[in-house]
């Protein structure tokens, strides 16, 4: 346990030593602190003997009180110095922990998140970086603080009268004892309640999330008892917890005051037969009543470095996560005008998602494919027969085998990411949109030095002229959580408005109009590919209608591609794609004849 909570603290270092000047001086006010609490029993114990002695004059009794009040601003000014430089320094780096966090799953792969769920990671975001705040700023000064007390308490105690302080602290090491117990266990428990605490807030996330589905299947009754359910478990961990806590502090108590009455009996007796003045046993009280701090400190102290052990192990356990997909060592860099004609080139290319099931059926088999600058390409295929994986491994979502997969005649693995994706505009089959206005969304995918003008054309490119006019607050109109105030016809038009107004080499459009009626469809077509002359365009979708706009269609099914040609040689070929055509010409949509 011990080697496991050095080892994750270790981690820290990178943050600390920055701050390490705040933290020294932190130090330096509270030791002062400590030192001054400790002046102030020497006050009382000299104004103690000297009303016991007689003889005393005001003049005396005012000078102690003027120190006792001297003390007493050393104290407040170094308590508010020592918060400021510790507490200070642990929110700063708590910061950079959240930021280094966030960023850091920026960088994973999208199986990351299949495997992770966003709830957890929230939490993880949250309540475990909170933890290792309270670890390096309240742990640490309870650790100095408690140490510097106990030691120079324990120093006083002894050179005031060596004899009753050692009977005073016989129960301590019994505390030493329980304290050692209490750690381990409070590691184990506060474990439990942060990994209760991550599927219930997973649980909220999802609810919110599915709202629209929750209340169309009249599932309200189900959520909240799962809610329930896993606040149920949050509230046990915690109580195994506060149950701990609530058996070792009244217990620390019983054993402090035990000390407490072994000073009375001892230092008593040693006043009444004159060995020592009221004024030193006042005073040993005052003292063995301050290290009482020390001894319940140490628990809390335990309590706190737990705890940020055991968020840091957990915070750690996704920073050590290497991303599945990053950018070589020395990125190759192709000039798109000396580029070859073919700007994407497939060569036979073999992918399987192989966490994905037991089956282990390959997704794409021997793909070869050459599409040249200005091309537009229509894919069709059934559900699952490999199109979206195709588009994945083109942007490196996923990671194609080397020498498969080239773009401007350059293997997709060679490409630093970030100018690799932004040789693309793509529309997913999920039209996610961010809860903010309809404006921003679309800016999303802009350059930074798009002008705000350029919205107009895009919104009419996109067909969106018409909506953003018909709303009250226009292009500053809120969407709301997923555009969940936008239909699925909105919804994919401001998604195809974002992908457009990057003005890409390559835009890929994949089911972006399975939610649009045909003559909105046939609309933004016949401008888009107006618009697109000389660039590359993807179309892929499971309508006829859609596809017969493209120069050449590719139809994939299970994983191989068996057709290639012109609309209308495939539907000469009567093969998948004339299937289709006939299958949704008798369903009433607009789809061309042989």
């Amino acid at each position: 346990m011990e080697k496991n909570i050095l080892r994750e603290f270790r981690s820290l270092a990178p943050y600390l030593l920055p701050y390490r000047g705040r933290y020294i001086l932190g130090f330096i006010f509270l030791i002062t602190v400590d030192v001054a609490q400790m002046l102030i029993p020497q006050c009382v114990r000299r104004a103690v003997d000297l009303m016991a002695g007689g003889g005393f004059t005001w003049k005396q009794v005012l000078l102690i009180s003027l120190s006792m009040l001297g003390i007493a601003a050393v104290l407040s000014g170094g308590r508010f110095l020592w918060r400021y430089f510790i507490h200070g320094a642990s929110r700063r780096i708590e910061m950079e922990i959240r930021n280094r966090l966030f960023d850091h799953l920026l960088t994973l792969s999208y199986d990351f998140y299949q495997k992770n769920k966003i709830g957890d990671l929230m939490a993880r975001a949250t309540n475990d970086v909170n933890a290792i705040r309270m670890s390096i700023g309240l742990g640490l000064v309870a650790f100095i603080d408690g140490t510097v007390m106990a030691l120079s308490i324990l120093i006083i105690m002894f050179s005031e009268d060596a004899h009753t302080s050692l009977l005073s602290i016989v129960p301590l090491p019994l505390i030493t004892v329980l304290i050692l117990l209490f750690g381990r266990a409070v590691g184990k428990r506060f474990r439990r309640a942060q990994e209760t605490y991550s599927a219930m807030s997973d649980a909220i996330q999802e609810t919110f999330a599915g709202i629209r589905v929750i209340k169309s299947f009249v599932k309200e009754r189900w959520f909240i008892k799962k809610f329930a359910d896993t606040n149920d478990d949050y509230r046990e961990a915690n109580m195994a917890l506060v149950r701990l806590f609530g058996a070792f502090f009244p217990l620390i108590s019983l054993l402090s005051g035990i000390t407490t009455l072994i000073l009375l009996l001892a230092g008593g007796r040693r006043v009444v037969e004159g060995v020592m003045s009221p004024g030193v046993l006042v005073a040993l009280f005052s003292y063995l009543q301050m290290l009482i701090w020390p001894i319940m400190g140490a628990g809390f102290t335990v309590n706190m470095i737990q705890r940020g052990a055991v968020s840091l192990g957990r915070i750690n356990e996704i920073l050590r996560t290497p991303p599945g997909i990053r950018s070589p060592e020395r990125p190759l860099a192709p000039d798109p005008e000396e580029g070859p004609e073919a700007v994407i080139s497939v060569r036979n290319l073999n992918f399987s998602y192989l966490s994905s099931g037991a089956t282990g059926r390959a997704a794409l088999v021997s793909v070869n494919l050459e599409i040249r600058r200005g091309d537009i390409i229509g894919i069709l295929g059934k559900t699952g027969a490999g199109k979206s994986t195709l588009l994945k491994a083109l942007v490196r979502l996923i990671d194609p085998p080397p020498e498969t997969v080239f773009i401007e005649g350059v293997d997709v693995r060679s490409w630093e990411l970030s100018r690799l994706r932004a040789c693309f505009g793509m529309t997913l089959q999920d039209s996610y949109l961010f809860s903010d206005s309809i404006k921003n969304n679309i800016l999303y995918g802009a350059k930074e030095d798009t002008p705000d003008a350029a919205l107009e054309g895009i919104a009419a490119s996109a067909a969106l002229d018409k909506d953003i006019e018909s709303f009250g607050r226009g292009w500053e109109t809120l969407i709301g959580e997923r555009g969940l105030t936008l239909s699925g016809g909105q919804k994919q038009r401001v998604s195809i408005g974002r992908a457009l107004i990057r003005d890409p080499r390559i835009l890929v459009l994949d089911d972006a109009f399975s939610a649009v009626d045909a003559e909105t469809e046939r609309r933004i077509l016949n401008g888009l590919l107006e618009s697109r002359k000389g660039k590359t365009t993807i179309l892929v979708s499971h309508r006829v209608s859609t596809l017969c706009h493209a120069g050449r269609v590719l139809v994939l099914e299970d994983g191989r591609i068996s057709e290639e040609g012109t609309p209308e040689e495939l539907l000469e070929k009567g093969g998948f794609y004339a299937r289709t055509a006939a299958l949704q010409r008798l369903a009433g949509e607009d789809v061309p004849h042989e």
